[in-house]
């Protein structure tokens, strides 16, 4: 076994992904549609005017898209699902750069992915990470990133791994956050060691959050509670979101990060948010330059009294609306409005309620694509 440093070529950074007339789809080809529906997805298209990719527009753009077009529902079968696709998309792009990424093993699990260029940044830490050769049996079985093997405790390996990251700084890794993400090799299994909040997509781990559904049922129809995120926010600003999100950070369960995000985002009270339902879990797996997401979302929903208005208490959400699920459903169909990850778990709420039917062509496809990350 040998110890060295790799060198390989950067990889040039995505730019923002918007609807294309040819957009290429990332997912295997058993998530693609069907043969009959692909040619018009490949071929589907949208206004620039509701096509925006930043928080620029306002409430009035919002509903105004909402609103579904009597062609449109004629168009059901043939090719009502082919936004939502574009929006599962929008979250798994660049898989075929995953040969440029190195699995990053902690003993002997692979727990992430790191990108050869990004591996220059670890010459100098040689006490901390290790590009390790497996020469065993006569050849070459494969290579990969490591931690140094005298780094035997997850409190070390978390001090080790934090200090090169303060080193590095925001010129290689933006918005830290100092809040920690427990690195594991499936949910639920023993914690390696931490890593900064910022890092993980660097490091390519799987990272968990939570997502929940606040919606209210008015004369018999279901209405969702939608957040616009404030404009000082450093990701997706003025875009919309869910009443409830956040990362699942070390130390803390899915159960308590609901009630806690609950009432720092939105001020429901752990009376009411108690009753919060978990319902699902949607997984993605996005390639952006050096940055590797592998993410799992549990899908949380809420049933809210009618007169219940939600009230943001940490600053992260400019306003709320309570919206119509069927116009919901049309904004995530039509736009860019939404926070790319909150629209695979919409469009996952649609089908456990119905929104979203087998007489829908491509039904199967969709349901399948909304796990294409590895959910484990």
């Amino acid at each position: 076994m040998g110890w060295c440093l790799c060198k390989s070529r950067p990889l040039s950074t995505f730019s923002s992904l918007l609807y294309s007339s040819k957009p290429s789809l990332p997912f295997p080809s058993t998530f693609l549609p069907s043969s009959s529906i692909k040619s018009s997805f490949f071929s589907c298209s949208i206004s620039s005017s509701s096509a925006l990719a930043t928080g620029t527009f306002t409430w009035e753009d919002v509903f105004r898209v909402s609103q579904s077009t009597e062609e449109e529902e004629e168009d059901n079968n043939s090719s009502y699902l082919h936004g939502y696709f574009h929006k599962v998309q929008l979250c798994n792009r660049g898989s075929g750069k995953q040969s440029e990424f190195l699995p990053f093993v902690i003993e002997g699990q692979t727990v992430g992915f790191i990108h050869a260029g990004f591996v220059e940044n670890f010459k100098s830490f040689s006490n901390v990470f290790v590009y390790i050769k497996d020469n065993s049996n006569g050849g070459s079985v494969g290579e990969c990133v490591s931690l140094h093997p005298m780094l035997k405790t997850a409190e070390e390996r978390t001090s080790a791994v934090a200090y090169v990251i303060k080193c590095l700084g925001e010129e290689h890794i933006p918005g830290i956050r100092n809040e920690l993400y427990p690195v594991v090799s499936s949910f639920g299994s023993p914690i390696l060691f931490s890593l900064e909040r910022a890092a993980a997509p660097y490091f390519g781990i799987k990272a968990y959050g939570i997502h929940m559904n606040g919606y209210v049922e008015i004369d018999g129809q279901k209405h969702l509670w939608v957040g616009k995120r404030s404009n000082t926010k450093q990701t997706y600003p003025g875009m919309l979101d869910h009443l409830v999100a956040g990362g699942l950070p070390h130390g803390i369960n899915c159960k308590e990060n609901v009630a806690k995000e609950c009432e720092e985002e939105a001020g429901i009270p752990r009376s009411i948010s108690i009753r919060a339902k978990p319902v699902s879990a949607v997984s993605y797996m996005d390639i952006d330059g050096y940055r590797y997401k592998r993410d799992v979302l549990f899908c949380y929903d809420l049933k809210l009294p009618e007169n219940f208005i939600p009230k943001n208490e940490d600053g992260e959400v400019e306003s709320f609306k309570l919206i119509p699920i069927r116009q919901v459903a049309e904004v995530i169909r039509k736009t860019q409005f939404y926070k790319p990850n909150c629209a695979l778990v919409i469009i996952d709420f649609l089908f456990r309620h119905g929104y979203i039917s087998p007489e829908n062509f491509g039904y199967l496809d969709l349901l399948r694509s909304l796990r294409i990350g590895e959910c484990s």
